[in-house]
């Protein structure tokens, strides 16, 4: 201390120097600080800025998407609608798909007029037919409104809608006359391609028609044809691009009118045809190489060694299950692949396609329709059988798939043209079951004149029917579907004269199923009431639905 002040007294003039300098190194600081702060409150005023400027713009994009721009607008679906055609006979065809791709599934069916509907004004000649002529048809599922309308043939054997690649678009393809083959494109109802084919005299056409996988090379899937005439079975392979004809005709010998059903064990594709007394299987690799005199290899050309094992090669007779009086054979989805249901007059027996052994066997008579699926208990396929039971009775059964145990059966008064049942999936993973015909009181069924009525069962109410209709009307088709995903179950219904009868009137009908559950009459089939009628009324109309894949 002594020193530092001895040398403040010798250099006075050094210590005020040292001074200054850190008076302006305190001011240079202060400055540094001030513009500091200047700059990051100037910063801070642009982030400012920059946030209210994007809050502003979202608030500008949330209100043009809420109330400027228009969202798009979901098809209102009317709860129900009827259109009629005078002088007109209805053929037995009757498809549901979406023609206008608006998300609610529409109906395509077919007629016979001179003129088309008031909708269009169109006329046989407009296609060089002679009147009268057969017209399809494609109706607006939301409404009733005709979306197109065709002249398509003097006559339609069979069609059939709904095939993915027709000509490059989803359509329907026509087997009619004096043109054989008329690929349609069910959005527009365009002709994608015609094809002439020299069916014979006095043909039947085997349905449905098959898909089977691209053979030709081009891309598209092809389609294969079954024509009988007598005991012989003519084979027609088309492409589906372009309707040509692939290879020639093939031939088939059969002992009697048969029908037919396309199963795919594993990779490969068979042709199981039944006739009364007989089993005929044929592979697609068999067809192909018959009708195009070539051995190839492709992806659905391959044979099952199991089937070929148990094939004839010489008459072509599936020899395990070739028994006498064949009803109906039907393909039923099990675990890992497809089983064959094969219906003969006293049983119903599931056979695997694996290996072609007998899974179950039920005895049942005189099966009157062929088999239909649905779900008894949560995500348990059954078979639904209605078998003759006496003159104009009939007895329905829902049989679990698996084990062939019945679950449910009820004896109905029925009508010999009566509609076969169906079914709509729920959202509890079961079905509603649809079933046409007369319910009577246990000691009164006998009834020479049965009335049409039809009946909704559901597995939540065992003992119990709604009646939701009564028809006096021929119903030439009846479909069941959900018009759109998982909601709006409706029924459709084709009524009015057949080909071969007096023209008359001919309607198309849709009808929402709460609109029938809602006014429908309660029927106990024992005498445990368990709820009120009421009560089991608002629970079927609360009903949810389920769309499977």
């Amino acid at each position: 201390m002594d020193n530092k002040d001895s040398e403040a007294e010798i250099h006075p003039l050094k210590t005020e120097d040292v001074k200054a300098q850190e008076n302006h190194e305190n001011s240079v600081e202060r400055r540094i600080i001030i513009k500091q702060s200047s700059q990051l409150s100037r910063l801070s005023r642009w982030r400012t800025a920059a946030f209210f400027i994007s809050l502003f713009l979202c608030l500008i994009i949330v209100f043009a998407f809420s109330f400027i721009i228009p969202c798009p607008e979901r098809p209102v679906s009317e709860r129900t609608w009827l259109r009629n055609y005078d002088n007109a006979v209805a053929y037995r065809f009757l498809a549901i798909e979406d023609v206008n791709e608006d998300k609610v599934q529409d109906v395509i069916f077919a007629f016979k007029a001179s003129n088309g509907s008031s909708s269009f004004n169109s006329s046989c000649l407009d296609e060089g037919l002679p009147s009268p002529c057969a017209f399809i048809t494609a109706v607006s599922g939301t409404n009733g409104r005709v979306l197109w309308e065709r002249p398509a043939a003097m006559e339609v054997g069979w069609m059939q809608c709904g095939i993915k690649q027709l000509g490059g678009a989803p359509g329907c393809l026509l087997v009619g006359q004096p043109v054989a083959l008329t690929a349609v494109d069910q959005r527009t109802g365009e002709v994608q391609w015609r094809q002439s084919d020299d069916f014979g005299a006095n043909y039947t056409v085997l349905t449905p028609l098959s898909v089977i996988p691209d053979v030709d090379g081009d891309g598209v899937q092809d389609l294969i044809i079954f024509i009988a005439t007598g005991d012989k079975i003519k084979t027609f392979i088309h492409s589906g691009k372009n309707g040509k004809q692939i290879g020639s005709t093939g031939s088939l010998n059969v002992d009697g009118e048969a029908r037919y059903v396309m199963l795919s064990p594993g990779s490969s594709h068979y042709f199981l045809f039944y006739t009364a007394n007989s089993l005929y299987a044929y592979s697609l690799k068999d067809l192909y190489s018959a009708a195009t005199g070539m051995e190839i290899k492709l992806p659905g050309l391959e044979q099952d060694p199991q089937w070929e094992k148990n094939i004839d090669h010489t008459t072509h007779r599936l020899s395990p299950l070739s028994t006498g009086d064949i009803r109906y054979v039907a393909k039923i989805p099990g675990r890992s692949r497809e089983n064959i249901l094969l219906v003969s007059s006293e049983t119903a027996m599931l056979i695997s396609a694996q290996n072609l052994q007998t899974l179950w066997t039920l005895n049942v008579s005189r099966v009157m329709s062929e088999p239909l699926l649905g779900y008894y208990k949560p995500d348990v396929l059954d078979v639904v059988l209605e078998s003759e039971i006496g003159p104009n009775r009939k007895k329905v059964m829902i049989v679990e798939g698996g084990s062939g145990a019945v679950q449910w059966d009820l004896k109905l008064n029925s009508r010999a043209e009566s509609p076969r049942p169906a079914t709509l999936s729920t959202a509890d993973h079961r079905s509603t079951f649809l079933i046409w015909g007369e319910y009577q009181v246990a000691g009164n069924e006998t009834v020479t004149a049965p009335l049409q009525k039809l009946y909704l069962f559901h597995p939540s109410y065992t003992n119990v029917l709604l009646e939701l209709r009564n028809s006096t009307d021929q119903i030439v088709a009846f479909n069941a579907t959900l018009f759109e995903r998982s909601r709006h179950a409706c029924y459709v219904l084709l009524r009015g004269p057949q080909p071969g009868e007096e023209p008359g009137l001919v309607s198309l009908m849709k009808r929402k199923l709460k609109e029938d559950v809602s006014e429908s009459r309660v029927i106990w089939l024992s005498q445990v009431a368990v709820d009120s009628e009421q009560y089991i009324r608002d629970r079927l109309y609360r009903m949810r639905f389920l769309s499977r894949v």
